[in-house]
C-alpha cells in the first residue's frame, strides 16, 4: 500500500516537473538525451546563477566543464574541472553518457578523437563542454526576460 501511493506521488511529481520545463524551456526538452530532470537541474543552476551567466565560457565554468589547462613539458591537453555546481555537471555526465551509447553522430565522433587519441575521460570532457555550448543558448533564451515595448 506505501509502495503504491509513493509511486504515485513519485508520477505526479514527475509529471510536475516535465511541465515546468516544458513551459520554462521547451527547446531542451527537444535536445537528444536531454530528460525532464537534467532540464531541470541545468535550469535551477542557471537561475540560481543567472548573473553570472555572460556568456557560453561562463555557464560552462558555472556547470564545471570548462577546460582545464594540463600541460608539461612537450605534451599539450586538458583536464577536466573539479569546480562548479556538480548536480548541474552530473546532468551534463547524464545526457552525454545516453547521447554516446545511442546518437550516431556522438558515436562517429567518439571513433573519429579515439583514433586522434584521447581517452575515453577526455572525449566526454569534450563532449560535455560542447553539449554545455548548444544548452546554454536555450537556457539563456528561456532566462531572459521578454523585451518591454514601449507604445505611444
Amino acid at each position: 500500500m506505501r509502495i503504491q501511493q509513493l509511486t504515485h506521488e513519485i508520477k505526479d511529481l514527475d509529471g510536475r516537473i516535465a511541465a515546468a520545463v516544458k513551459t520554462t524551456a521547451p527547446g531542451l526538452l527537444q535536445q537528444f538525451g536531454v530528460g525532464p530532470d537534467s532540464a531541470a537541474t541545468l535550469l535551477i543552476a542557471a537561475g540560481d546563477n543567472s548573473e553570472r551567466l555572460a556568456s557560453e565560457a561562463s555557464f560552462a565554468a558555472l556547470c564545471g566543464v570548462s577546460p582545464v589547462e594540463a600541460s608539461s613539458g612537450k605534451s599539450q591537453r586538458h583536464r577536466l574541472n573539479r569546480g562548479g555546481n556538480r548536480r548541474a555537471n552530473a546532468a551534463l555526465f547524464r545526457v552525454v553518457i545516453t547521447c554516446m551509447r545511442r546518437h550516431e553522430p556522438t558515436r562517429d565522433y567518439i571513433a573519429r578523437r579515439t583514433q586522434d587519441g584521447l581517452s575515453r575521460r577526455e572525449i566526454i570532457r569534450c563532449l560535455k563542454r560542447y553539449l554545455s555550448r548548444s544548452l546554454f543558448k536555450i537556457i539563456k533564451a528561456a532566462l531572459t526576460p521578454p523585451a518591454s515595448t514601449k507604445g505611444g
